[in-house]
């Protein structure tokens, strides 16, 4: 479900679930799986994170499937997508999401967990929508959003979850760059390279300075907030909503 190349140092990692890449269990292991492969491995020194098709970087949740989990067997999943995203967050080397198609919720969270965001020129939307599911954003989104756009502009994207396109992600400061769609693989690439060159130990470093207040504030509430969240997942209030989702879907 996920395709891997490595061209020179860069990891090139593709979602590739269909034409929605949404997430379940596997898919979230699997990328898991592939972080810590890269994390170790020293001939690579960026990643990039990208989809295989150019309509959906991802949808997000997969909520048809989870909406029928048993609470436990949903922990297992939320748990494990949060420990993906904070590997992704936290991987000592340049990563880069190649946003090809909408990044919705799930989606946007991952692209969120890197350090550069491209995204194609276009109706290519993305956006956190929980609330509107009858959730709140992850915790773990929330608090990296508010480190790269700031507090008031975190605020309206979680309180209205709303998508928003290419260019007001870029004046709102969710996307670096907003480039061709037919060269935005090629921009990423440039990119991963030129961040590839960097000494790694002196980057790692920079990396660590600029995260670990946030890393520490998700650290400080990571099992009170994951609870939270599954706990509303399971209201009646986000039954509805998820199930009105389910529709559209």
């Amino acid at each position: 479900m996920i395709d891997v190349d490595y061209c020179k140092a860069v990891a090139v990692v593709r979602l590739d679930r269909g034409v929605i890449n949404a997430l379940n269990l596997e898919v979230v292991q699997e990328l898991a799986e592939i972080l810590e492969r890269v994390r170790v491995m020293p001939k690579v020194q960026a990643l990039i994170l990208s989809s295989t098709n150019e309509k959906f970087f991802s949808i997000g949740f997969d909520i048809p499937q989870l909406f029928e989990l048993p609470k436990e067997d949903f922990r297992k999943f939320y748990k494990a997508f949060n420990q993906a995203c904070m590997a992704l967050y936290t991987l000592p080397k340049p990563t880069i999401a190649c946003i090809t198609g909408h990044a919705i919720a799930g989606g946007c969270i991952l692209a969120l967990c890197c350090d550069y965001r491209v995204i194609g020129a276009g109706r290519k939307l993305m956006g956190l929508n929980e609330i509107k599911l009858g959730v709140p954003a992850p915790y773990v989104a929330d608090c990296i959003l508010q480190s790269i756009v700031g507090t008031r502009e975190a605020r309206e994207v979680v309180e209205l979850g709303e998508f928003y396109e290419a260019e007001v992600l870029l004046k709102k400061g969710l996307v670096d760059e907003v480039v061709p769609q037919a060269v935005v693989m090629a921009r990423a690439r440039e990119k991963a390279e030129l961040l590839s060159l960097m000494p790694p130990e002196a980057y790692r470093r920079i990396k660590e300075n600029r995260i670990e207040e946030v890393e520490a504030r998700i650290r400080a509430r990571w099992e009170e907030r994951q609870q939270d969240f599954i706990e509303m997942w399971y209201s009646e209030e986000a039954r509805k909503q998820l199930r009105e989702a389910m529709e559209r879907f």
